[in-house]
């Protein structure tokens, strides 16, 4: 009897020590799941408009994008610093309206607007119409997380901006020589740029951390030879922009009048909650039936609370793209 107690005994710190050996502390790794996905502006020309340099161009800056965003993610940072990251990229980058290569309004003249919100505490912080932010985006994070309001515009929003210490630039900065040869078309014709010779536009980001804490934000030079002081729906909090940890984060883009009259982004938020439909149901249902129904071109990008995404739009083209932590990525431009 003593002599199978000690096998016993024997047997269980052989199998404690292999645990400790393969399966100790110091070796598990726990990731949760993470996402992100971005946007580059819907209503873009059909495909076979661009060539294929032109269009590994715009390729490379979305993927710039969601790696800075995933890096973050990865080793987890928070939603809202993903989704700051991210446009960043693309504000900097002449291919989209946002930050430099933004359009011109009817002045020939920037006004950019942006908005973030934290799905966790319901916080949010925009900017609009602004000339000298480099990067408007940071300016709104700014507004939400260092100030009592949620939207700030104009030479106020700057004022605050450079008190934040952000980068402050000349306005000429965010002017290229394609906007202004657009804008001249446009100025000329009286007229906004038919579909067909509409770029990428707006910037987006929404994001899942591995915490569970979503985020959305948006960022844009608004609508090519607009009224000047014309604000759209991207620095509207529930129309360009929204997140909330019980349902989604959304960003959306295009016509802004439409956005803004719908509010879009919290419309699909509340139809999760309140009726019970799935993020895809939802953003179906906006994009391709209640506002094609009034003429509203655009889209959007959203990720739900348990990582699902969708990114409808109605238009000929939506510069789009995610990344996961089980290693997908994907960018599709049509």
């Amino acid at each position: 009897m003593k002599r199978i107690h000690l096998l016993i005994i024997l047997f269980l710190l052989a199998g404690l020590s292999l645990w400790g050996q393969n399966t100790g502390m110091e070796t598990v790794v726990s990731m949760n799941p993470w996402v992100l996905v971005i946007q580059g502006g819907a209503g873009g020309p059909p495909q076979g408009t661009y060539t294929p340099e032109k269009e590994m161009e715009y390729r490379k800056v979305l993927e710039q994008a969601l790696q800075a965003g995933a890096a973050i993610l990865r080793n987890e940072g928070s939603s809202v610093d993903a989704v700051e990251a991210a446009i960043r990229v693309m504000e900097d980058s002449p291919l989209f309206n946002a930050g430099k290569g933004a359009v011109l309004d009817e002045d020939g003249k920037v006004g950019l607007d942006a908005s973030i919100m934290d799905g966790k505490t319901l916080m949010a912080g925009a900017v609009a119409d602004v000339t000298t932010i480099k990067n408007p985006i940071s300016a709104a994070r700014r507004v939400m997380t260092n100030s009592s309001h949620v939207l700030l515009v104009d030479g106020g929003a700057e004022k605050f901006a450079k008190e934040q210490g952000l980068e402050i630039v000349d306005p000429s900065y965010f002017i290229t020589d394609q906007r202004l040869k657009d804008w001249q078309k446009s100025h000329e014709q009286k007229a906004v740029p038919k579909q067909e010779e509409k770029k990428p536009g707006t910037v987006g980001a929404v994001a899942l951390d591995q915490a569970g804490n979503l985020a959305a934000g948006t960022s844009t030079g608004g609508m090519m030879n607009k009224k000047q002081g014309r604000v759209g729906d991207s620095p509207i909090i529930g129309a360009g922009t929204y997140a909330n940890n019980n349902t989604c984060a959304v960003s959306a883009t295009g016509h802004g009048e439409f956005f803004m009259r719908n509010v879009v982004a919290y419309d699909l938020s509340a139809l999760m909650e309140y009726k019970g439909m799935s993020l895809q149901q939802a953003a179906d249902y906006i994009i391709t039936d209640k506002l094609k129904k009034q003429g509203g071109d655009g889209g959007l990008i959203a990720v739900d609370k348990n990582g699902n995404i969708a990114m409808p739009f109605n238009t000929q083209a939506m510069f789009r793209g995610y990344m996961n932590s089980q290693g997908q990525i994907e960018i599709q431009l049509y």
